[in-house]
């Protein structure tokens, strides 16, 4: 079992480190140019992740129903899967681009985001929503090679996608002197890359699946009602996530430019252990799924407790860096010698977040194996609850370092509860 989760999980680790790398590199280019460069790419990269965070379904549920029809041995309902998944992300995209004018509207008047940084903030979301498309069709194809245990190739994706933003976006923006547009543009090119790139790996491994398709299969009512019940759950419980970063991108705007860049950078602390993890719950899923697909008790429990076991050890190491070279990772993401002096203040919660919030990303891990998505909706909720709450009752007099103890507060809940929901209806959730 352990060398069945490092198999998943170390590609799941490196591909999922490349996407906050790429972060950093925005990050960095705009903390070169100035304040409002570097708040403004922070502010319209977090519309975009409240987006498609959103639509984070396409590929979580695709992963846990897949997993499933993998370990029953079940070919037409892997392929059926994809193909009800791709559906679905076509049709949102084009309602992303139908409705983009009102999307930036209420992105904008949600970040309260005005002036300078507002022109900013509009002319990168003009430009990264061509985007979607390609950005929700590489969901739901990451998520079906999750599904089919396959872990490398939702690497090469990955960092094919990453790489290619990088070098795309620093010609812009230094070579072209494009600013944000630029990064924007780097974006795109990366995301239809992407695509090209899944769609070469499907017709060189699984091309051979379509062949188990039997006609009217992808529209059977029942399964595909599953399927939209399971998806709308994950959609309500990622709903409420973003609107946790949201909430605390909101509030670090209105703490001023400074407190805002100083916040954009750590949630890049944040993101790096996220991403690492999540490494951990993307072989959670896989291995969860697989076997309770194939009605593998035992395995299924023995999955949890060992992947549980490897993210507390990386956990421990995140804390531990941290710590020791939180202060010296600073300089990576600015030049300024303000908002490095400010950042100091509040890395301690660097080390904090590691230790207390690493427990709800394995049970996401779990709770989507199991297709589980009530449950994680239910606990989500609870936990936004318990975070505003908190919040507006007791951490607001803390300024920024109350808006922290918050969102620590809300990671450490998640993995309360979502425990507390397992330990009550053990592996018949769903």
């Amino acid at each position: 079992m352990n060398k069945e989760i490092i198999r998943l999980a170390i590609p799941n680790i490196i591909s999922n480190l490349s996407v906050p790398l790429l972060s950093t590199v925005d990050t960095a280019l705009m903390g070169r140019l100035s304040e409002e460069h570097l708040g403004a790419v922070g502010l319209g990269s977090m519309i975009f992740n409240i987006i498609y965070w959103n639509f984070g379904f396409l590929r979580m549920g695709t992963t846990g129903i897949t997993a499933q029809f993998f370990g029953a041995r079940d070919r037409q309902g892997m392929i059926v899967t994809l193909l009800r998944a791709m559906i679905i992300s076509v049709i949102l995209a084009a309602l992303m681009l139908a409705l983009q004018v009102w999307l930036r509207g209420a992105g904008l008047w949600f970040m309260n985001t005005d002036g300078l940084v507002g022109d900013y903030v509009t002319s990168y979301f003009d430009i990264r929503i061509w985007a979607a498309p390609a950005t929700l069709l590489t969901y739901v194809a990451m998520g079906w090679f999750f599904g089919m245990q396959n872990a490398i190739y939702p690497l090469i994706i990955t960092v094919g996608i990453n790489v290619m933003n990088i070098i795309v976006s620093y010609i812009l923006v230094f070579r072209m002197g494009m600013a944000i547009q630029g990064v924007a543009w780097g974006t795109v090119a990366a995301q239809y890359f992407g695509l090209a790139v899944s769609v070469i790996l499907f017709a060189l491994k699984y091309q051979s699946h379509a062949r188990a398709l039997t006609r009217g299969a992808v529209l059977k009512l029942e399964p595909f009602r599953r399927f939209l019940h399971v998806n709308r759950d994950i959609f309500l419980r990622t709903l409420c996530l973003t609107f946790a970063f949201g909430f605390f991108y909101s509030q670090s705007s209105l703490f001023g430019a400074g407190i805002l860049a100083v916040n954009v950078i750590l949630l890049q602390y944040v993101n790096w252990l996220s991403y690492a993890i999540d490494g951990f719950a993307y072989a959670t899923e896989s291995i969860v799924g697989k076997y309770f697909g194939a009605r593998d008790r035992y395995m299924v429990l023995k999955a949890i407790d060992l992947n549980f076991r490897w993210a507390l050890v990386l956990s421990v190491g995140f804390a531990i860096f941290y710590l020791l070279l939180g202060e010296r990772l600073l300089w990576i993401f600015t030049d300024k010698s303000a908002v490095v002096a400010d950042s100091i203040e509040y890395l301690w919660w660097m080390v904090a977040i590691p230790i207390i919030g690493f427990a709800s990303y394995i049970w996401d891990g779990v709770f989507v194996g199991l297709t589980a998505s009530r449950s994680m909706r239910d606990t989500m909720i609870l936990s936004l609850i318990v975070f505003l709450s908190g919040y507006y009752l007791w951490f607001v007099n803390w300024g920024n370092h109350g808006l922290w103890l918050g969102m620590t507060v809300f990671l450490g809940t998640r993995g309360i509860l979502q425990w507390m929901w397992f330990r009550w209806k053990g592996l018949d959730m769903s």
